[in-house]
């Protein structure tokens, strides 16, 4: 009768109803009629005379069936209606932030092709269908800051292929948590918090590498890994690893990083370095900027050059790239070009977008005053910039400053010379302070804490350029060598915007590819190990969600300190493999830790919560991959004891 029911429903609803329209759009015009307010307007166009809704905004199908429904953040208020179980071929839904209310329909699991659902941050009340275990390619379940109620279902259990995410967090679940949870695989990311559930949480399985963060929010829920002990527990601080030693306070690092200047080897063969050890300088490849700097500088007239503070007063005309420009974005920088062409430079580093100097000036007469920046000389490239493209693209960059982005202070153009002018910062690279300790360089390895405050800032810095523009920028380089550290250890990303700048560095190698990025033109790609699988296919467009899985590379090498791209024991896959392959045979962590971190046993479930983190950040599936935003309010929630 059900059946019988729904176009019957559907022909009351819609009239009159054009037969033209296949199944597929008569069940979302079902979900539209469902919808009481729609303040954006964003179905409008969901029209009954369409023959097909695979144009419809929010909508997307593969041979024209619909495969997705992509409505959030809309401010969409009704309910969710049963027809959409009708599309047999949809893997993934997204409602989230809308105000959908009244229970989840049992009947929408009857599209049992669904890969994803993402049903958070609305309104939904009851208990979840039992018809949800049908669900057996389900990887990705979000259910989270709704009204659910009831006891936790064992039948989530059936979701077999349940790999990404289970989010119950912030809703008015109930009771114990079953024992079978221990069963989800370890790579589930689970999410209880603030719900009313209550009693120990079993000390079984996959529940014991899941972080406090897990469950925090529940007061009458007890044992490991909250705080929280049962009454009946002498020891509640079960440790998955019983090779591991008593807690240990974490070591202050300021002052071990006290040495002098340590600069980023981007390259790990034809790179010429200053590497500064415990106070001792080794320079190498010092040189004169005045060789380097402006090469047409002999067949011009030198006291015609001047500093110019804003581009605002540049006049361009067809000598402007002979002439040459310094262009200073930062009014607070005290340097000149007079102060460059008197000073002289240090090589400390060199990439395929071009070489990196240390550059000291002193300025007046007397005790001067010293200015310290970075100065990246470009590469030629394959491209030929003219002056306002090459304006036009720097300034963007200077524009996006944040506490964890380098930031770009003046930069010069000349037809056959471009210069960047950075922040000197010191301390090296995160892929030298991981890699490079040993008897020829005894840097003291980071604690936990320190780790852990490098990637929530290296999360935040990448946050903010994703979320800078409509644009949707990408940085397309993410990997260790491009986070630098202060004397503080404060992570600063570099490198932003070189992939534009530079495009013919993107020569097709045995490490790299060529990509296109959102904004539209060719970027180079980082090597392999740090690029998202769908990003390393030649002419692939790189968006975020790559930036994305290169953090999350980045993240497991800073927790088990091996450098990603080494030919590990792990049929030759790679970091991401070896991490992903421990997680899913459940075997000890300890095997995949940095061991500089095994000492530290108070830090045991941030770091699991962690490695969840960056599993989640390189899933094959770039839509399950999570934003940057969550990436970052997730490491932020882990809170150093």
């Amino acid at each position: 009768m059900e059946t019988l029911a729904v176009p019957v429903l559907l022909a009351v609803l819609f009239i009159p109803v054009s037969f033209a329209l296949n199944q597929d759009g008569l069940a979302l015009l079902a979900l539209k009629a469902a919808i009481s307010t729609d303040p954006t307007r964003s179905l409008d166009s969901w029209s009954e005379s369409d023959s097909t809704p695979c144009h419809w905004p929010g909508i997307h199908c593969i041979r024209n069936r619909v495969s997705s429904i992509y409505l959030p953040n809309n401010n969409l208020t009704g309910y969710i209606p049963s027809e959409l179980g009708f599309l047999n071929s949809l893997s993934r839904l997204n409602l989230a932030h809308n105000n959908f209310s009244k229970p989840i329909p049992a009947h929408l699991f009857n599209a049992t092709n669904l890969v994803s659902v993402d049903l958070s941050h609305n309104s939904l009340s009851g208990p979840i269908p039992n018809q949800i275990k049908t669900l057996k390619n389900l990887t990705h379940l979000d259910l989270s800051s709704n009204l659910l109620n009831g006891s936790l279902p064992e039948f989530l259990l059936d979701l077999r292929g349940l790999t990404g995410t289970l989010n119950l967090s912030f809703n008015q679940f109930s009771g114990e948590i079953p024992e079978m949870y221990g069963r989800l695989p370890v790579m589930v990311s689970l999410d209880l918090r603030y719900n009313n559930l209550s009693g120990e949480i079993p000390q079984v399985g996959s529940l014991l590498n899941q972080g406090p963060t897990a469950f925090s929010g529940n007061p009458r829920l007890c044992g490991f890994p909250l705080q929280s002990p049962c009454p009946e527990a002498e020891n509640p601080g079960v440790l998955a690893n019983p090779d591991e030693e008593p807690p240990q306070n974490p070591k202050n690092l300021s002052s071990d990083f006290g040495g002098e200047e340590v600069r980023e080897k981007e390259e790990r063969s034809g790179s010429v370095a200053v590497s500064v050890i415990s106070g001792i300088s080794v320079v190498v490849g010092a040189v004169s900027v005045t060789v380097w700097l402006f090469r047409r500088k002999r067949r011009s007239q030198e006291d015609k050059m001047g500093r110019e503070k804003k581009a605002d007063d540049i006049v361009v005309d067809e000598e402007e790239g002979q002439k040459g420009k310094f262009i200073v974005l930062d009014e607070g920088l005290n340097l000149e070009l007079e102060d460059l062409l008197r000073a002289s430079a240090y090589v400390v580093g060199k990439s395929r977008s071009g070489i990196v100097y240390k550059v000291v000036s002193g300025r007046g007469s007397g005790v001067a005053q010293t200015t310290v920046v970075a100065v990246r000389r470009l590469s030629d490239g394959d491209v030929t910039w003219r002056f306002k493209d090459f304006e036009s693209e720097v300034e963007t960059i200077g524009r996006v400053q944040h506490p964890n982005i380098l930031r770009l202070r003046a930069y010069y153009y000349a037809n056959d010379e471009k210069l960047l002018v950075t922040d000197f910062v010191r301390n090296g690279s995160l892929y030298t302070a991981l890699h490079h300790g040993g008897p020829s360089n005894p840097l003291p390895p980071l604690p936990w804490a320190v780790r852990l405050k490098i990637a929530q800032g290296t999360a935040r810095g990448l946050m903010y350029i994703h979320e800078y523009s409509p644009r949707k920028y990408v940085h397309g380089n993410i990997k260790s060598t491009k986070i630098l550290l202060d004397d503080e250890l404060q992570p600063y990303i570099s490198g932003f915007g070189l992939t534009r700048l530079v495009p013919g560095a993107a020569r097709v190698t045995k490490n790299q590819t060529v990509v296109t990025s959102a904004m539209g033109s060719s970027i180079s790609a980082p090597s392999k190990v740090y690029l998202a699988p769908e990003a390393r296919i030649y002419g692939s467009k790189f968006n975020q969600k790559c930036d994305v899985y290169s953090f999350g590379i980045v993240l497991m090498e800073m927790l088990t300190g091996r450098q990603p791209d080494i030919e590990l024991e792990n049929d030759g896959k790679g970091l991401e493999n070896l991490v992903r392959k421990t997680f899913r045979e459940e075997r000890p962590l300890s095997e995949i830790i940095d061991p500089a971190l095994l000492k530290e046993v108070h830090a045991k479930k941030q770091v699991v919560t962690a490695f969840h983190i960056a599993l989640n950040c390189t899933e094959l599936d770039p839509e399950v991959r999570p934003k940057m935003r969550t990436v970052s309010e997730g490491l932020d929630r882990i809170k150093l004891q």
